[in-house]
């Protein structure tokens, strides 16, 4: 943990609250494997209705997270943005090092022999983070679509798919959005250009949909009026719209697992899995003989 205080802060009753509430709320997904964004964590002040579903209600409580945490009282880690990152090269200590570490990173394309190609699409980057383990897991690519996908993104993804069609498998992107007026649309806007670069194309919207607001019921937000795509939005689903993040994380996580293991063949992936491990067990050896070498 890292519990770092930087300020003196005297905070009152309901902040006091709210604070002790976010570690309680933070502790339940770290459990889990998750860490949350603020956005995530409002959903869930929201969901347990211990604050209103308003802009500034949000504000309200980034404010204090954001005091919490300068006072010592919220871990540094428990809270991440991701949409800014630091990139920078890897470095090595010694040549059996740099092998060691290739042998855990060694990966054969588990889905080269099989019959469907998945991806995941996702329409934010702040929702990458909780997709990337299970899509990792499952050896899946994902994409953060960030909102409307440009014609370039687009493009070039219409040939990496119509690549695997021409290998004799079926590429089956399976999308995440949020259920307002542009959320919906981008299912559409995605299999439209898609299609028009490459021909059909198997497209599954995974989320967000009506049957999962009925079922789940996370917190309501007033469609936009200003979006173009508004009234025929209203007209199909009513005046509120729901966003992706507000579904527990786990939950998107089992909907991907769910829909590739439909998609697998397990014993041509379990195959593949020995041939990766013998690959590994190579390069383990060829580490331990470098070191060897290294320290005659």
């Amino acid at each position: 943990m890292s519990l770092i205080k930087y300020i003196e802060k005297d905070f009152r009753g309901p902040s006091l609250t709210i604070i002790d509430k976010a570690n309680e709320i933070i502790q339940e997904y770290r459990k889990q494997g998750f860490v949350l964004t603020l956005r995530q964590l409002y959903y869930q002040f929201v969901a347990r209705d211990l604050v209103p579903n308003t802009t500034q209600s949000y504000k309200r409580l980034g404010g204090i997270i954001n005091d919490g945490r300068l006072a010592g009282l919220i871990d540094w880690e428990a809270i991440e943005d991701r949409t800014r990152n630091v990139s920078s090269q890897a470095h090595w200590e010694s040549p059996a090092d740099i092998l060691r570490a290739c042998a855990s990173q060694y990966r054969i394309d588990k889905w080269a022999r099989q019959a469907n190609r998945p991806e995941v699409w996702i329409e934010k980057e702040a929702l990458a983070g909780v997709v990337e383990g299970v899509c990792q897991e499952l050896d899946i690519s994902f994409l953060s679509c960030r909102g409307y996908t440009s014609q370039s993104e687009m493009w070039s993804s219409s040939q990496r798919l119509a690549g695997m069609a021409r290998s004799g498998q079926t590429p089956i992107i399976l999308h995440f959005g949020d259920h307002d007026p542009s959320g919906i649309d981008m299912t559409r806007d995605i299999k439209g250009r898609l299609e028009l670069f490459m021909g059909g194309l198997d497209l599954r919207r995974l989320a967000l949909n009506m049957d999962q607001v009925k079922k789940h019921k996370p917190p309501p937000n007033p469609a936009k009026t200003t979006d173009s795509r508004f009234i025929g939005y209203v007209q199909m689903y009513g005046p509120d719209s729901w966003e992706l993040d507000a579904l527990e994380p786990a939950m998107i996580c089992e909907l991907i697992r769910e829909a590739v293991l439909e998609l697998r063949d397990d014993d041509l992936w379990a195959e593949a899995a020995e041939e990766e491990k013998h690959g590994r067990s190579r390069i383990q050896e060829a580490a331990i003989e470098i070191k060897r070498d290294t320290d005659d």
